[in-house]
C-alpha cells in the first residue's frame, strides 16, 4: 500500500500494524478529540427527511448562520465541500497572475491546486534551523511577523520579498501548517495593499479564542483582493461531512459559483454546519481544553531525548527528531498501534520531523510513553 501524503490514513496504518483500523490511536490528523458536538448529530438526525430533495443551491440558511458566526454579510460567504474545494477555485485565480508566493513547508494541497492550473509558484522557505523552538522567536527575514499575543513571539518573520507588484499573489495559512506559527494581521496588511490577490487559509484559526485570533475576516470589505478560507472539519471533528467556506468580495464568489457543481454541499452537512457555528458551549469547551492539553503534550515531548517540539498556536505540534521518523513511525504502529504524521511529503522537512495532533490527556500520555519506549531502543 502506498505511503499516504495526508494524515488520517487509517487503512494504511492498520495494514502496517496488522490490526483493525479501529484499533489505531490516530495522532496524524489534526482533528479535535472533543467532537462531533451533540448539536451536529442532532441537526443531522432532524434533517434526514431532507435526503429526498436537492439542497438549496444558494444555501441561504447556512450562509445566514455563517454570516452571524463571522459577523459578515451572507453575500460575502460561499459554502464549500470542505475548504479543499474552495482552495481549488482560489488556485485558479492565482494561476492567472504572473506568479504566486508560497511559504514553505506548505500543506500539500496547495501544490496540488496550484499545479492543476499551471500556476507559477515562487517558493519562500522558512529557515527552521534558526528558530528558537521553545519560544518561536529568532527567525528574522523580512516584514511578515508572527504572534498569538501570548504563545508565540512576535519577532518571527516570513521570507516573502518586500518588493511586490499587482500581478503577483500570495497563498499562506494562518496558523501555519505544519509549524503552528501564527501571523499577525498587521504584518499581512502591506501585502494586501500591494499584491493582486492574497489567499489566507484560516483552517486552524478557530482553535484560538476571539481575543487571540489574527483573522483577516474584518478586512475583506476593505480589500477586494483578499480571500479567506475557513474549515469546519477540524474544530468540530467533522472531516467526513466535508464542510468549509470562503469569505471574499461577492464578485469573486459569484464567479466561483458559476464554475463549480450546483450542489457541492450535501443537505446533512449544511444542517450540521449551521448548527455547530451557533454552538457557543462547544466553542468555550475547546478554548478551555486546548491550551492546557497542548502545553502538557509539548512538555512531555520536550522531555524525551532527541525530540524538539516547536511552540505553536494550533491544535498540533511539529517535532524535530534526531532519529529516523519513518522508523519511529513504524515501531509506534507495530508495537503500540499509535499513528504519527511523518513529514516526508514536505521536502523541506523530510525524515527528521513529525507532526502530532493534540488529543485528550490519556491519549497524549500514551503517545509520550510509546515514544519513550521506541526511542530507548
Amino acid at each position: 500500500m502506498i505511503r499516504p501524503v495526508h494524515g488520517g490514513n487509517l487503512a494504511w496504518a492498520a495494514a502496517l500494524a496488522g490490526c483493525p483500523a479501529s484499533a489505531i490511536l490516530d495522532f496524524s490528523a489534526s482533528i479535535s478529540p472533543l467532537g462531533p458536538p451533540e448539536s451536529a448529530l442532532a441537526a443531522i438526525q432532524a434533517h434526514l427527511s431532507s435526503l429526498t430533495a436537492y439542497p438549496d443551491p444558494d444555501y441561504g440558511e447556512l450562509r445566514t448562520a455563517l454570516g452571524e458566526a463571522f459577523n459578515v454579510d451572507p453575500d460575502w460567504i460561499l459554502p464549500g465541500n470542505g475548504s479543499a474545494e474552495l482552495l481549488t477555485w482560489a488556485a485558479l485565480d492565482l494561476s492567472k497572475l504572473e506568479a504566486t508566493y508560497l511559504v514553505t513547508p506548505a500543506f500539500g494541497d496547495y501544490w496540488r491546486a496550484l499545479k492543476a492550473f499551471g500556476a507559477q509558484v515562487l517558493d519562500c522557505p522558512l529557515e527552521l534551523k534558526s528558530l528558537d523552538w521553545e519560544t518561536g522567536s529568532g527567525l528574522v527575514t523580512d516584514d511578515l511577523s508572527v504572534s498569538d499575543r501570548s504563545f508565540v513571539s512576535p519577532s518571527l518573520a516570513l521570507p516573502v520579498p518586500v518588493a511586490l507588484d499587482a500581478d503577483r499573489g500570495l497563498l499562506l495559512n494562518n496558523p501555519h501548517n505544519p509549524t503552528g506559527l501564527l501571523f499577525a494581521r498587521e504584518a499581512i496588511r502591506p501585502y494586501l495593499e500591494q499584491l493582486g490577490l492574497v489567499v489566507v487559509d484560516e483552517a486552524f484559526m478557530d482553535f484560538l479564542p476571539p481575543a487571540k485570533q489574527e483573522t483577516l475576516i474584518a478586512q475583506v470589505e476593505e480589500f477586494p483582493n483578499l480571500v479567506i478560507l475557513r474549515s469546519l472539519t477540524k474544530f468540530y471533528s467533522l472531516p467526513g461531512l466535508r464542510m468549509g467556506c470562503a469569505i471574499a468580495h461577492p464578485d469573486i464568489l459569484r464567479r466561483w459559483q458559476l464554475l463549480r457543481d450546483p450542489w457541492p454541499v450535501n443537505a446533512l452537512a449544511a444542517a450540521a454546519a449551521a448548527a455547530v457555528v451557533r454552538d457557543t458551549a462547544f466553542e468555550r469547551q475547546t478554548w478551555d481544553w486546548l491550551p492546557v492539553a497542548r502545553r502538557e503534550l509539548f512538555e512531555g515531548l520536550a522531555n524525551l531525548p532527541g525530540l524538539r517540539p516547536i511552540a505553536g498556536a494550533a491544535n498540533f505540534l511539529l517535532v524535530e527528531s534526531s532519529v529516523s521518523v519513518a522508523a519511529m513511525q513504524k515501531s509506534l504502529l507495530q508495537q503500540h498501534r499509535i499513528l504519527i504524521r511523518d513529514c516526508l511529503s514536505f521536502p523541506e522537512l523530510g525524515d527528521q520531523f513529525f507532526r502530532v495532533a493534540v488529543r485528550e490527556r490519556a491519549d497524549n500520555l500514551r503517545l509520550i510513553a510509546g515514544l519513550a519506549e521506541v526511542i530507548s531502543r
